[in-house]
């Protein structure tokens, strides 16, 4: 079962250093990034794509909420928040929080949050969304909204709709993480979402070519051309 991967947003020192250590305890968590501030924890959430964020709600600059307003997208990480002050449980709530840790809880108190809040994190094994920078802020986008997927040098371009994003992987990582029932390679640079097909051609020849719901011909190269006729079977 792979590890969740958490990221700690806490302008205190000591308490940063303490999260992290009471975290590393367990095996099923991944520190991927801790960050001293709100505009830190955005960059870091921005090159990490952490699926749980502990997030202080008072740090200099951008605070929690801040933070939590910032982040687009119904994909987002999920946020334990972990602060000094009760005052603010209502709103974190109403932000969809997991949880809110008040200062200074122990490892069972921590132990119980995450044991609730893991299997709603995991939901499946295969990632569930993609971060992407979109106008200056940054995206969630979830994997069920791409049509298909291009690689493009030292990138892939996500086409969602109308939409095209460049991430910063390459086409076999990015193939790797996403659920070979919905996703399949179709040709050596395109991954397509079985979903958004509309129409299979096959050709005398073992090609083949796909037409997505928008319109958009995609070709099937002979090499993946028996992978898509098994993912196109009803």
């Amino acid at each position: 079962m792979r590890r969740v991967r958490a990221l700690i947003a806490e302008d205190e020192p000591l308490a940063r250093r303490r999260l992290e250590r009471l975290l590393r305890r367990r095996d099923d968590i991944e520190i991927v990034a801790s960050a001293k501030d709100g505009d830190e924890a955005l960059a870091l959430i921005a090159s990490t794509a952490p699926d749980l964020i502990f997030l202080d709600i008072q740090m200099p600059g951008l605070g929690g909420f801040d933070v939590v307003r910032e982040l687009a997208g119904g994909g987002k990480p999920f946020i334990i928040f972990t602060t000094a002050y009760d005052q603010y449980a209502l709103r974190a709530f109403e932000v969809h929080a997991l949880d809110y840790l008040l200062k200074p809880f122990d490892d069972v108190r921590l132990d119980a949050a995450l044991d609730r809040a893991l299997p709603l994190i995991r939901g499946g094994e295969w990632t569930q969304r993609f971060v992407v920078k979109s106008v200056g802020r940054i995206l969630f986008l979830r994997a069920e909204e791409i049509d298909w997927i291009t690689a493009a040098d030292n990138y892939v371009q996500l086409h969602a709709g109308r939409a095209l994003h460049l991430v910063r992987t390459t086409l076999k990582s990015i193939e790797q993480k996403l659920d070979p029932v919905r996703f399949v390679r179709v040709h050596r640079s395109t991954i397509v979402n079985v979903e958004s097909v509309r129409q299979f051609i096959p050709s005398a020849h073992g090609d083949c070519e796909l037409v997505l719901q928008d319109g958009t011909r995609l070709a099937v190269s002979r090499t993946f051309s028996d992978r898509v006729r098994a993912a196109a079977r009803p």
